[in-house]
Parts: structure tokens; sequence; C-alpha cells
């Protein structure tokens, strides 16, 4: 009997067991989307995406749609769609809000649909996203009462008065959104507060303007954001905020992490090819057969496009969301019936087994997530550091473009957290024949060089001008905004928390000749002059305190260009009292007017060619000014219309070798070490540069030289040169070069470079003796052909007529 019940338990122990395993664990993905070729496309996307991934579980579409859009629309059979009624145009207010759809749809689904009473967690994910592995709730740490979502940083209100007016529990308020997985029961909780809070927010204007929502349109476009949040810390949700999961395309992951998610709701792109979703609102691309969205880069082309590993995956990462929307719409055409597609390459590496490679499920690493995971955003807030993001202001011309690539190179190995943004002024018509794109992640911005009201010349003025269209265009989650020029070199990361930026706080560097700020001019231009600090260079800014400023940086500008009155340079400090530097003091007023105070650093920025503070550790080199040591000099203006970026190995006179500078007078050893690795650092930038652009290889003897040289520029490659000792240590690794080394090189970089003014006159002068030889030679040949022509022609004339006179003769004798 005893051996009949366990050989009965040994058969129903796997049944036990999978039971066991199956309990508390259906889960089901929703996505909210509306009647419209838009989200169409948008929905083939994320529905193929989900099968690729491997994703457990139903999927259901919610789809909003107003009865007079029925009976025109076309997709009714993507996906398994639950058709909800739809809230774009409020059936009480009338206010037209698209976005509420999401959380009346969860709301209509938990109440009508019977997939909601067989679930036990529900993913919600947004329809302009690809999915690269599958979402496993407990494998990413969620839990009933702890949701897992991603983090939305630029939610501010939850840190102010709109979150206080809107919940009761404002210190639970969670800046989340993107991904939202949580137990079926927490969603029941939530959602009609979802609903009614999103509507509350919504119809709140008062509070709508950026500084408190930030959202940067002002209109209220992110409420429906703010009524989950609200929602949630009203029904007590605290989440686990995992800011790894998810990732927008054009962002470089951090090291080390795997997103599962790619959300392309931001415009990206990759060297010369751009994607926005923005420009297909109105493209049917489903429904015309075999038609597809321009192809990004293949991946061998993205190989030789950067150096750095991260940037690198970034790239990948950008490539691989469109490649896969590309494939889900060719899978979908092919399922409705359309002809087969005629061969093309693009289809062909769609279908090979290097693209199933690359895009093969990722699998969240649940070891990774008690190390990633907040429990809640107070506690992740004080472990954390915020998020920075760069900015640096540039117009299309090859003068900024070698700058551009001196700064992009250092800022990759300098440690810097966050991504860089350039921002790009362009005119439409220099934009065409622009070869600079790839050059840098870029915001173009209108060109402010001529300005379009007054007709002045005055180029700096693009910076306020790009800054203020890059807040105005463009959704950020950083917290922070670094500025920087684009004549600078980074010698190491420029951080708010290093030197004490906060809100009302900002960082900045001594322009101590900005005199203005102690006389008339200061009166004039702003009602707080005794607020007006002398500052420039490298700005480390609040987001917040960004938002108010820019326009009013853009104004004061214009403002202080326009008084002529006061260029004088007992006035402005300005040498050539032309209002060159109006920009600067367009950003000192405007701060002034905001009463922002200043943490005035000295020990960030160093102009090479200046003796250093002891035991200043820089962050940066303006090389905007002359500088030398000893016989060599460098002056960026002396390189305004040379296109060294694009003519292969060009690079700058070399500076001379750190061994040869004396050690007699310390500052002044100091100051020539600092001015050689700012000169070394422009061409080593250049070199790798045209390295990646597969520059055509040189001469055997230059071909080895240069092969040295890359020995030693790529050598140590993850040390930040941040302190002279570091530069003392480059002067030993170079003096390993011998004397006749040397001078090669120095031969050699003269033949390459071939762009400096003096080489340019000498080499001239020698092309003009050699044309005049040529051309003297050339007519002294003339001359003798032509007189041995008419010679020939004269003997030729006198043979004839003897012969003549013969033939005669001969007939009168024979008559």
């Amino acid at each position: 009997m005893a051996a009949a019940a366990l050989l009965l338990l040994l058969l129903l122990w796997p049944a036990v067991v999978v039971s066991a395993a199956g309990e508390g664990r259906r889960l089901h993905t929703l996505f909210s989307v509306e009647c419209g070729d838009y989200f169409d496309w948008q929905a083939v996307g994320l529905l193929h995406s989900l099968r690729k991934a491997g994703q457990p579980g139903g999927v259901t579409r919610l789809l909003s749609c107003a009865p007079d859009q029925l009976a025109s629309y076309r997709g009714l059979r993507i996906g398994h769609t639950l058709q909800v009624p739809s809230y774009s145009r409020h059936p009480r207010t009338g206010d037209w809000y698209p976005a509420i759809n999401k959380p009346a749809g969860v709301v209509h689904w938990l109440e009508h649909s019977p997939e909601a009473d067989n679930v036990d967690w529900v993913v919600i994910l947004d329809a302009d996203q690809i999915v690269r592995g599958p979402i496993i709730p407990w494998e990413l740490g969620a839990e009933k009462g702890k949701p897992v979502a991603a983090y939305y940083g630029y939610l501010k209100g939850c840190d102010n008065i709109l979150a206080q007016l809107h919940t009761a529990h404002p210190e639970f308020c969670d800046k989340v959104g993107g991904i939202l997985i949580m137990h079926i029961d927490d969603l029941r909780a939530l959602a009609p507060l979802w609903l009614s809070k999103t509507e509350e927010v919504r119809q709140d204007k008062s509070h709508w303007s950026t500084n408190i929502t930030g959202d940067i349109y002002g209109m209220g476009w992110i409420s429906e954001m703010y009524g989950y949040s609200f929602g949630a810390a009203e029904v007590g949700l605290r989440h686990k905020i995992n800011d790894d999961i998810m990732i927008y395309p054009g962002y470089t992951p951090r090291i080390g992490t795997e997103p599962l998610i790619l959300h392309y709701g931001l415009p990206f792109k990759v060297g010369n090819w751009s994607f926005s979703k923005l420009e297909h609102h109105e493209d049917d691309i489903v429904y015309d057969c075999n038609r597809l969205f321009p192809p990004p880069p293949f991946p061998r082309e993205v190989e030789v496009m950067e150096s750095d590993p991260n940037v690198k995956r970034a790239l990948y990462l950008s490539i691989e969301c469109i490649h896969t929307l590309n494939e889900g719409l060719l899978l979908h055409h092919t399922s409705v019936g359309c002809p087969k597609p005629q061969w093309s390459k693009y289809l062909s590496f769609l279908k090979s087994k290097r693209f199933s490679e690359l895009t093969k499920p990722k699998y969240w690493n649940s070891l990774k997530v008690e190390n990633k995971l907040t429990v809640q955003h107070v506690a992740l807030s004080k472990s954390r550091h915020p998020k920075i993001h760069t900015l640096f202001s540039t117009e299309c011309s090859s003068y900024f473009d070698w700058q551009t690539v001196g700064l992009m190179h250092s800022f990759r190995i300098s440690g810097q957290p966050g991504n860089i943004t350039r921002l790009l002024s362009c005119t439409d018509e220099d934009l065409k024949n622009y070869k600079g794109r790839d050059l840098a992640p870029t915001h173009y911005v209108p060109s402010m060089n001529r300005h379009p009201l007054t007709g002045d010349w005055y180029p700096a003025i693009n910076k306020p001008a790009a800054v203020l269209h890059w807040i105005n265009h463009v959704q950020t989650d950083a917290e922070f905004i670094v500025i920087l020029d684009a004549d600078m070199i980074m010698r190491g990361p420029i951080t708010p928390w290093e030197y004490g930026a906060k809100l009302g706080h900002p960082v900045s560097t001594p322009y101590d000749y900005l005199i203005g700020c102690d006389n008339i001019l200061a009166k004039i231009h702003t009602r707080n002059p005794s607020a007006c600090e002398k500052v420039g260079g490298v700005i480390i800014m609040h987001i917040d305190d960004l938002r108010r400023f820019a326009m009013l940086w853009l104004h004061k500008s214009e403002e202080v260009r326009a008084d002529k009155d006061h260029y004088a340079t007992n006035i402005t400090g300005d040498i050539y009292a032309s209002g060159w530097i109006s920009e600067m003091y367009g950003y000192s007023f405007a701060a002034a007017e905001l009463n922002l105070r200043h943490i005035i650093r000295s020990d960030i920025l160093i102009y090479p060619g200046y003796v250093p503070m002891p035991g200043a550790n820089y962050k940066v080199f303006h090389y905007g000014l002359r500088f030398g040591v000893g016989d060599w000099s460098f002056d960026k203006a002396d390189w305004r219309n040379a296109d060294i970026v694009n003519t292969c190995w060009a690079k700058f006179p070399e500076p001379p070798d750190p061994s040869a500078i004396t050690k007699g007078d310390q500052n002044a050893r100091e100051r020539d070490l600092l001015s050689i690795e700012c000169g070394k650092a422009l061409n080593k930038a250049l070199y790798l540069h045209h390295k990646r652009r597969n520059c055509p290889r040189l001469s055997t003897t230059i071909g080895s030289i240069s092969k040295k040289m890359e020995e030693v520029l790529t050598s140590n490659k993850s040390e930040r040169v941040t302190q002279r000792s570091s530069t003392t240590t480059i002067g030993r690794n170079v003096e390993h070069m011998d004397v006749t080394r040397q001078q090669a090189v120095e031969r050699a970089t003269d033949t390459v470079s071939g762009v400096h003014r003096s080489k340019r006159l000498a080499r001239s002068s020698k092309m003009w003796i050699f044309a005049v030889w040529a051309t003297s030679v050339v007519v002294f040949l003339l001359v003798i052909s032509m007189f041995f022509s008419e010679r020939r022609r004269s003997i030729s004339r006198s043979r004839a007529s003897r012969s003549q006179k013969a033939h005669s003769l001969t007939i009168k004798q024979t008559v």
C-alpha cells in the first residue's frame, strides 16, 4: 500500500511542480494606440519585436477609435485588439488630449476584458518602442506594492507645488514612466486614479508652465504622466526605479548595461542618416506593399564611424531599432499577401545570419537587479548623482569642424558623465554642402549670424540662440547642463557635485575683463547691477535655471549688441571696442536679472600660455588666445580657412618635445608643459579622426613614422591627462624617440599638413619659379619649332621650283 502511494506521488509530482511554478506568474502585455496610420506602423514594429524577443503571455493592443473613424480604418487586424472608447475629445469637457486614451484604455480593459481576470502581472508599454528581450516582472525585481518603471527625471512637478496640489502624499511621488511592470491588484487600485488624476492635472492650466511641469511646450501635454505618478502616490505604490532597462536611440548606454527597450520617441541619427517618428505622422507604410523606412547604415559601416566602444554600442542600438522595425514591416507585408519583394542588398541583410545574431533576444541578468534597482525615488536621489548633459555651439565651417574633432575626442577620454550635443547653427544653403554632419551628436538650429530683424552680423549670438532652441525643442532628463565652447579641450570630468552647483547657484569661471559689471553698462542693462558677475567659459547650470535663463540670455545679448554708444574699451573691456563680447555681457546681465549667484572657480579652466595656480587640477584648456613654447606657437585664428578635417592626415605643427623644456623656472616649465599638452591633444584627435575616415596610407617612410606616432599617441588610451604630473609622464614617453626620428617626424608633419601660412608662401614661390621656367622652355621650343618648320618649307619650295624648271626643259628638248 505504501509502495502504491509512493508510486502515485511520483507520477503526480511533475504536475504539482508545473502548477506551483505557474501559480502567480501569469503575464500579460498591454499597449495603447489610436486609429490611424501613424500608430499602425508603430504597432507592427512593437508586436514584431515582442514575438522576436520571446515575450511570454498574451499581448493586447488597446485601440481607441471614435465611431466615425472605424468605418474607414484599415488596421483592425493588426495584432490581438480590444476596441476601447476614444477619449481624444473628452466626452465631458470637450478638451482635445489624445494621451488620456492610455489610462482610459487600461480602465476599460480591466472592466470589460476577460483577460484581466486570468492575469497576475501586467507589463504596459508605449507603441513607439522596440523590445529586445523578454520582460519578466520577477526577474526585474517587481513585487506586489512595488512596481518596476523607468526613470523620467524631467517630471519636476513631483518636487514642487504641482504634487502638493494633486496628491495627498507628494513625498511618495516618483518620476517614472516609459515602461510599467506591476501586479494586477496594484493596477486595479491605480487605474481609476490614473485616469482621474490625468483629468485633474490637464484641467489645471494655471500650472502648465515649463518651470513647474518640465513640459518644454508648457501645454499640459505630459498631464497623463503626472496622472500616473500622482495616482501611484495616492495608492501608496513605491516604485523600483530602473534607469537601465530602457534607452532612447541616440543616447549612450551605461557601461555594462544591456537595455531591453528602445524608445524611439526622440529624433536620432547615425552618420548622415537620421530618423524622427514625427516625420512619418501621415505615413501609410503599413499598407504600401514592400516599402520600408530608409535603411540605416550597415553594422560594418558603423564599425568604422567611432573608435570609442561605448559610443559605438550606442550607434549599434540606433540601427538595431530601425532594422527591427523594417523587418516587422517586411513580414507584415508578406502576411497580408503582398507580392514577393525584389532582391536588394538590404533585404538580404535583414534575412542574414549576421542580423539574426545581432538581434537575438537579450536576457536581463537578475544578479544585476539588486545593484541597479532603487526602491523609491527619495532613496534614488540620495544614492546616485544627477544626470548631466554637455552642450557646445558651432557653425557650419571647417574652422569649427577641427575644433569639434578636438573637443569630441577629449570628451570621450575625459570621463565626463552623460551625453554631449553639438548645437550646429547653419543656414539652409550652407547645410546643403556641409561635410561635417557626422563629427558629433548634433542638434541643428537656424543660423543667427545675420540677425533676422536688424541685419546685424554677429555670429557670437548663435550661442544663446542655439541653447534656447535646444531647450525648446529637445526633451531631456538631465538635471544639470554643462555648456562649453568649441575651442576647448577637456582634461577631466566637469561635474556639479565636485564644484557644488545647485538650483539658483550655477558654477562658472572668472572672466575678470568684463569690467562693464562695475560701471554704467550694468546699470543700463540690468535692474540688479550689484548681482552682475564676471564669469564665462565653462557653465554648469541646473536645468530649471537654464529654462528660465535662456530666453533672457538671448535678449540681453541683443540689447547690449545694439547699445553701440557703450562699445568703448574703457566701458566694456573689449580691446577691439566693437561689441564683440556682447554675448558674454548678455549672459552676466541675464543672470543678474534672475539673481543667479555663481560659484566662481578659478581651478576649472586655463588658457594655454598662462602660468597655472599651484596645485590646480584644471579640467579644461581654452585655446582662444595665441600661445607658444620657444619658437613654436599656435593661434586658432591662423587656421580659420584651413580644411584640416577633410584633408587626409592634415594636422598642426607639432609642439616641442617636453624633454626640451628648461627646468630653471618652475612656473614657466609648468606653463609650457600645459601648452604642449594642449597642442598634442589637438593633433592626436586629428590623427584618430583621419584614421577613422580610412585615409589612404602614406609613403613607406612616412607610413612607418605615422605608425610610431600612433604608438606614442595611442599609448595608455584610458589614462586621463588631468594633472600636470601626467604631462611629465608623457614627456618621458616621448623622450624614447631619438633625435633623428624626431626630425623625420617634423619633416613628415610639414609634408602632411601643407596648411600653415609660411609653408604655403614658400611652396607658392617655388611653384611660381617652376611655372616661369616651364613657360620659358615651352616658348623656346615653339620658336625653334617655327624656325625649322619655315626652313623646311623654304627648302621644299626651292626643290619644287628646280624640279619644275627641269621638267620644262625636258619638254622643250623633246619638241
